[in-house]
């Protein structure tokens, strides 16, 4: 059930995402928005375009009947309809047009509310389809952001930078992993939630074994080591696919590492080649570099069970894990900027010692924010799943993808909690990915003996 919200909090949010929209075009010339043609990136320009277009068509068109704004809007920015390879070909509309474009589709949005106030109802339709709209279009803005990365173009200037002082921020290493115990789990979201995506549907009790996990992500220094002792040269670290990709793609290191003459590393951040910050997570690495070097350290990526426990779980106080979990690390509250490094406040990763305030209850730190984390689960329904509205969203690609839990450092705190899931494709190193670990089970000992 998704809860009823404000007309003057959809307003809030429909304007602030596009805002940030409007941030990340800052700077950009008329060829930096269209860019070279990749497989792992998008036009900006056609972006900007197809998040205002999905407004439009799954909101004013579909659900309320109203006639296209752009009589040929489908035919340039339908994602499901337009490949991706002629995107780059289309005559999309010039920059100023679409924006006038986008500001008409977010007018139309607003006057069809009616009254904005934050004493005005908005209806249990509108109160989902608004949100999930939206978070669409903070998607794509973390896309936009990533792709500014990997185009090396500057650094966003978003205006959340203000909400953060770094300097405050712990810095260093926080080594060791935390003990979660065993016991039955309700994994995924219930009814109950005030909004939830159809993949999180629905909660279902899993039962869990006793294991350690690390109480932070894979650094920088420690990754390093793995490169170090050749792991990336060592076939016996590597899945079969894995090491396909990595010969075929020729990977001796992380995409955007580079090498020193005295055996250092720098690494390029947008457009600038800063040195490589030791106790940062290591970070656009893909799923098939995260189980090497599991692999090369005797340890294990997390299934996405054993992530949500170690995120959301909490003992019952009879060494074993309490069916009730938190929506957070930290508990109900909604408040991120003491305990997580999200909504662009950094425009980068953080030290993993840093947000100790958004430990969950076991004691493990930055479970959202600062990096993705990749597990080894596979992208599947759970239990009783049903599509909702924007049909396209989860179904059509469930097996073909990862799971990555947690949120990073540009992702939305208003979209992410310890129940979302992420997914990517094995091979992208694009993405803002790292990963933490687990220790190998101990099959000799301390296995449940219950299921759920």
């Amino acid at each position: 059930m998704t809860a009823i919200v404000t007309t003057q909090y959809i307003t809030d949010l429909l304007k602030d995402s596009r805002g940030r929209t409007l941030e990340l075009l800052d700077g950009l010339d008329d060829e930096q928005i269209i860019g070279p043609k990749m497989n792992i990136v998008n036009p900006l320009l056609w972006e900007i375009g197809h998040v205002a277009w999905f407004y439009e068509q799954f909101i004013l068109r579909k659900l309320y009947g109203a006639e296209p704004i752009l009589a040929n809007g489908d035919d340039m920015y339908d994602s499901i309809r337009i490949e991706h390879g002629i995107r780059w070909d289309l005559p999309l509309v010039p920059r100023k047009d679409c924006l006038k474009y986008m500001q008409e589709v977010e007018d139309r949005l607003i006057d069809r509310l009616g009254g904005v106030s934050s004493d005005t109802m908005a209806d249990a339709q509108d109160s989902f389809i608004y949100p999930f709209a939206t978070f669409h279009e903070d998607m794509h803005t973390e896309a936009y952001t990533y792709t500014r990365q990997t185009l090396a173009y500057p650094a966003p200037g978003f205006a959340a930078l203000n909400d953060l002082d770094a300097s405050k921020l712990a810095t260093g290493p926080h080594p060791g992993d935390v003990d979660i115990s065993g016991g039955c789990f309700k994994l995924g979201s219930d009814p109950d939630v005030s909004f939830m995506f159809d993949n999180e549907k629905w909660g279902h009790e899993v039962t869990v074994y006793p294991y350690q996990i690390a109480k932070a992500p894979v650094t920088n220094e420690e990754f390093a080591a793995f490169v170090a002792d050749d792991g990336y040269q060592r076939r016996d670290l590597w899945h079969d696919i894995g090491w396909g990709w990595r010969r075929k793609a020729e990977a001796e290191h992380p995409v955007y590492w580079l090498a020193q003459d005295n055996g250092a590393w720098k690494m390029r951040h947008f457009d600038q080649i800063i040195d490589l910050p030791p106790h940062q997570p290591v970070f656009h690495v893909n799923w098939y570099e995260a189980s090497a070097y599991c692999n090369w350290a005797g340890r294990r990526l997390p299934t996405e069970i054993e992530w949500e426990v170690a995120a959301a779980g909490q003992s019952n106080g009879n060494s074993e894990i309490d069916i009730g979990k938190r929506r957070y690390p930290w508990g109900s509250d909604t408040e991120t900027i003491s305990r997580a490094n999200l909504d662009g406040r950094h425009i980068g990763c953080v030290d993993v010692a840093a947000f100790a305030e958004g430990d969950s209850a076991w004691g493990c730190r930055q479970m959202l924010g600062n990096t993705w984390e990749w597990t080894s689960s596979t992208f599947d329904p759970y239990p009783g799943f049903v599509a909702d509205a924007y049909q396209e969203y989860s179904e059509p690609v469930f097996g073909t993808r990862k799971v990555l839990r947690g949120g990073a450092w540009a992702t939305r705190s208003r979209m992410v909690t310890a129940m979302y899931r992420n997914f990517f494709t094995p091979e992208r190193r694009d993405v803002f990915a790292g990963f933490r670990t687990c220790a190998p089970y101990d099959w000799t000992e301390g296995i449940m003996k219950t299921i759920c």
